[in-house]
């Protein structure tokens, strides 16, 4: 026979007998008391309508865990706005633009639709899973969890404000600020051919040099190259057209008598109207540095009208960092001074162009091949 427990004694001593009545009504009441006093019995045994103390418990914990989260988020909220604050006064629109970015690990109080993944419902749902199971076990989960929520919250938040890792979205105004550096390196380039080189083979490691690699691969990783493939991609352009118009930085798109013929981008029959104009000099994408070989080499293509538009998008895009050296090259020859050092040349000529508009427009210019390339159509 099972072991009484002490409760089980205490009423056995209450009873005047030992009937077998006395013995049921003792087993009834320990049966009845048997979630709380008895360690090896589940509370699975109590009836639905009964609400076992030991919930009560993790009710009372699961509430001071959600306070804590609670509190952790106002506390970083506080840090956020004090951040958002200092870059107001630098420069509103910019600070406007990042504040939705930085509360992006700090919505979980929001409620919104898409936040099915919030901590509070986390949490929630992980309790909720382990009904019944051993309340350790549960604040040991939320102990991870709240580990892991912290460590990717502030390492996302360092990562965006230090500016230093690529992959994270970043506002109009850093946009801008990694042109400015580009077009500083290339003024630098203008004068000292070998500082572009220098840059990507690693010689030059202090800080202003990083800073203008990271901008390049930028322009060219982050701006021009995800959209090229992408005009390449809904396109029908032959491998050899396209190598064409990579090859040669100047192009001529003029209209001419339309004629029914195989375009000679995509090799469609097409009504061809439009002459591609190709030519310039080889240059290489990174340096810069230009091939003198086949110099005046021209090609004349005949193309579609759909194919033409595309050439010319592409083209903008693809040569777009060769024409900007050769404008801040142009700049650096028309200035005329020699008896300088190069980095007052170099602030000098910058503060200028800067000053007049200068970069601004060209700015501007990119931001238009940009939205020309992103609204370009698929071909059918």
């Amino acid at each position: 026979k099972r072991k009484r427990s002490s409760t089980s004694v205490i009423y056995d001593s209450d009873d005047s007998g030992d009937s077998e009545g006395s013995v049921i009504l003792v087993r009834r009441v320990s049966a009845k008391r048997r979630c709380v006093m008895d360690d090896d019995e589940s509370c699975e045994e109590q009836r639905p309508g009964k609400t076992c103390p030991a919930e009560d418990v993790s009710a009372s914990r699961r509430q001071k865990v959600l306070a804590k989260l609670k509190e952790l988020v106002r506390q970083s909220a506080a840090r956020r706005s004090c951040s958002s604050a200092s870059c107001e006064e630098s420069n509103s629109e910019a600070a406007a633009e990042e504040e939705p970015l930085c509360q992006l690990p700090l919505t979980a109080s929001e409620g919104s639709e898409t936040d099915g993944d919030s901590m509070n419902d986390f949490i929630v749902e992980e309790e909720e899973n382990n009904d019944g199971g051993d309340d350790i076990d549960n604040t040991e989960h939320v102990k991870i969890l709240l580990t892991w929520i912290t460590f990717f919250r502030f390492f996302f938040l360092l990562s965006v404000n230090s500016g230093c890792i690529v992959f994270f979205a970043v506002s109009h105004c850093d946009h801008y600020v990694h042109f400015k550096r580009i077009v500083k390196a290339f003024l630098i380039n203008a004068i000292d051919d070998s500082f572009l080189s220098s840059l990507y083979d690693g010689t030059r490691q202090k800080k202003y040099a990083q800073d203008m690699l990271l901008s390049l691969h930028y322009l060219d990783n982050r701006f021009i190259q995800p959209r090229l493939e992408n005009l390449i991609c809904r396109s029908r352009w032959k491998d050899r057209y396209k190598e064409r118009v990579d090859c040669y930085p100047d192009v001529r798109i003029s209209l001419k008598n339309g004629e029914n013929m195989s375009c000679q981008a995509c090799e469609l029959k097409r009504w061809c109207k439009f002459h591609v104009l190709l030519s310039g000099r080889l240059y290489n994408s990174k340096t810069l540095v230009v091939d003198d070989f086949m110099s005046d080499d021209k090609q004349v293509l005949k193309v579609g009208m759909v194919c033409a538009n595309r050439t010319r998008v592409y083209h903008n895009l693809k040569h777009f960092k060769y024409k900007l050296y050769m404008d801040c090259s142009s700049v650096v020859e028309l200035d005329g001074v020699v008896d300088e050092p190069v980095k007052d040349t170099v602030e000098r000529l910058f503060s200028h162009l800067e000053e007049s508009g200068w970069i601004q427009k060209r700015y501007n210019d990119l931001e238009d091949y940009l939205e020309d390339a992103d609204s370009f159509q698929e071909e059918k």
